[in-house]
């Protein structure tokens, strides 16, 4: 109980919101997988969950003269350019906007959400997107979590949806929600402009916690609509093509955060081709874009792989 603050008042809400299996279901899984460092989700292993490992990697780096210069890098964040022909995008959603924010980790350091703030008042957006991973820790309390969340989301502007990533308990949902941020947990929304009309779909971590549910995200969008697909990992790939989605924005793999010259990951922690884990790409059809995060996982720092923000243009074919 005093790891997860599973209060009865957050329960109750959460059962409202997403009903009790789903509930029993999330919160199962969350206890079953604490602490866990091989053998759960879709990897054999998880370095999050490895503690030996951030001391390993922070006493290497500055064995190698490259801790500093690696924090400081995880504070100058880019704001990235996306733009993308959707091929039956109606006309009232050309040039529309997307921002992109994912693998926030918020809690990670203190000074993150300030450097989250001063990269958000220089970007202009239609609509909002968290692809998950608001907490530095995969269990555990996740006030601070939220404190430091409220921060950013007094400087977000319009619509805000989110998904939750593997870092992330469903307890935090009726917290994220009351400041703003509309929760997608297997469930799809309608965004209209004028007469015109997209979907919005979202799903639960698909990556360590596999909670996600893609048919009943998406089985009530009509079959000609232009549909988004947030998702935590890009290992949801395959389904989400086959699905029909026309966009897949995702993130997880932090562009493997600590990389060789040429942003050549290490690692990416994430059971799909290399080619899906950073950046925009294209499967049959679907394109997508993984993020590399604006926060960081483990230690706070980053090598050869600076942290993001990203503003998807959408464009008529």
């Amino acid at each position: 109980m005093p790891q997860h603050l599973y209060d009865e008042a957050t329960l109750l809400l959460l059962r409202e919101r997403v009903g009790r299996v789903h509930l029993q279901q999330r919160l199962g899984i969350e206890r079953d997988y604490e602490h866990k460092i091989f053998g759960q989700g879709r990897n054999l292993f998880h370095i999050e969950n490895w503690y030996s490992g951030r001391w390993i990697i922070r006493n290497s780096l500055r064995l190698a003269l490259l801790h500093g210069l690696g924090r400081r890098n995880a504070r100058k964040l880019a704001v990235r350019h996306n733009r993308l022909t959707v091929s039956g995008l109606p006309a009232a959603f050309n040039d529309y906007t997307i921002l992109q924010i994912s693998d926030l980790h918020i809690d990670m350091a203190p000074d993150f959400p300030d450097v989250l703030v001063e990269a958000l008042r220089q970007v202009e957006y239609d609509l909002c997107v968290l692809t998950g991973d608001f907490r530095a820790e995969t269990y555990g309390p996740y006030d601070k979590t939220l404190e430091a969340m409220q921060q950013v989301c007094n400087h977000l502007q319009g619509d805000v949806y989110g998904v939750l990533g593997n870092h992330d308990t469903i307890c935090m949902v009726p917290g994220l929600e009351s400041m703003g941020v509309n929760m997608l947990l297997n469930e799809q929304v309608a965004l209209q402009r004028g007469d015109d009309t997209i979907y919005l779909a979202g799903i639960d971590d698909p990556h360590y916690y596999r909670a996600d549910n893609l048919e009943k995200a998406a089985d009530s969008i009509p079959d000609d609509a232009v549909s988004i697909l947030l998702a935590h990992s890009p290992e949801i790939y395959r389904h989400a093509s086959h699905a029909d989605f026309n966009l897949l924005l995702c993130g997880h793999t932090h562009g493997g955060q600590i990389c060789l010259p040429g942003g050549i990951p290490i690692m990416c922690n994430a059971n799909c081709p290399r080619a899906l884990c950073k950046g925009a790409w294209n499967y049959r059809g679907m394109a997508g874009y993984t993020s590399v995060g604006s926060g960081a996982c483990i230690v706070d720092v980053r090598i050869n792989c600076p942290p993001e923000i990203t503003l998807h243009h959408l464009q008529c074919a």
